[in-house]
């Protein structure tokens, strides 16, 4: 059953007479990521997790971060918190997302501080409880904090002083919001060491490089010496969008090309989003709308 089927109703007074039927997905799913070098499905386990996601130009980051975005969106535990630069990357999901942020970096400070702030809340829960972390059945509800293109905020926009702040904040995010259900998942056309230093690449525990134009960068992505080892994304064919190296903690990299939703496939899931999340009230989430 697709997003498309429908239930029949018998008729009402000025009532539509279906209704789309619900995805049933939670973010304790696997996300669906795409195929890797067999065609054998491949699944993204993204609690407890983030995702880094470097690449040249027109590697396919977009695409795979607006998959994962489609999976929260679908989610009924999982508020969104959206960060996009250009403001056309993630905008289709704009109206289904508690905060969006586009290219102004104080609204991307004011966003994450007010994250760090829920996180912390929750942490203090956890101490009071005498627990580490959250699970499926706290009534929290999970966050996805998406940005795409980490160095509009860390590298481009405002003056150093910002710069700085936001990447120290995203820096916080990435390394205590995992427990406590808070999911980071970042991309960058630049995989330079200044904009991912070895210090934040090493706290996402999955990383995808798309191609990228040497193999240096493709290093920044990976970790320092997979390019030695024979794993470089230099050597995707620049035709192929979407492919690239995924490599877990501890792992090795796997080649994986990754799914591919159209602007009508975002746009009709993110119009499905939107409804059902002003139905469940998740959209304007009260922790993100009103912490400090």
């Amino acid at each position: 059953m697709d997003l498309t089927d429908t239930i029949e109703l018998p008729p009402q007074p000025d009532a539509p007479q279906t209704v789309p039927v619900g995805a049933g997905l939670s973010i304790f799913d696997p996300v669906f990521l795409g195929i890797d070098e067999f065609g054998h499905p491949a699944y993204l386990p993204m609690i407890y997790r983030n995702i880094l996601i470097g690449g040249e130009p027109g590697a396919g980051k977009s695409s795979l971060l607006n998959t994962i975005v489609g999976h929260a969106a679908l989610c009924p535990d999982v508020r969104l918190c959206l960060l996009d630069g250009k403001q056309v990357e993630l905008g289709l999901w704009k109206a289904a997302a508690d905060v969006f942020v586009g290219p102004d970096i104080d609204h991307a400070i004011r966003t994450l501080r007010r994250v760090q702030t829920v996180m912390d809340n929750r942490y203090a829960f956890l101490l009071s409880h005498r627990r580490r972390k959250i699970g499926p059945n706290d009534l929290f509800g999970q966050i996805l904090v998406a940005c795409d293109e980490i160095a509009y905020f860390s590298a481009t926009a405002g003056d150093k002083k910002d710069q700085d702040l936001f990447a120290a904040l995203l820096r916080d995010i990435v390394a205590r919001g995992r427990a406590v259900g808070i999911i980071v998942a970042a991309a960058t056309q630049r995989p330079s060491s200044d904009i991912i230093p070895p210090s934040l690449r090493d706290l996402f525990a999955w990383r995808f490089a798309g191609r990228c134009t040497n193999d240096v960068s493709s290093d920044i992505v990976l970790g320092h010496g997979w390019y030695a080892r024979g794993f470089s994304s230099n050597s995707i064919d620049p035709n192929n969008q979407g492919e690239g190296y995924l490599i877990a903690e501890g792992g090795i990299p796997n080649r994986v090309k990754a799914a591919y939703m159209t602007d009508a496939d975002i746009i009709r899931v993110a119009d499905y989003a939107t409804w059902t999340r002003r139905r469940s009230g998740l959209v304007a989430a009260a922790d993100l709308r009103t912490a400090a």
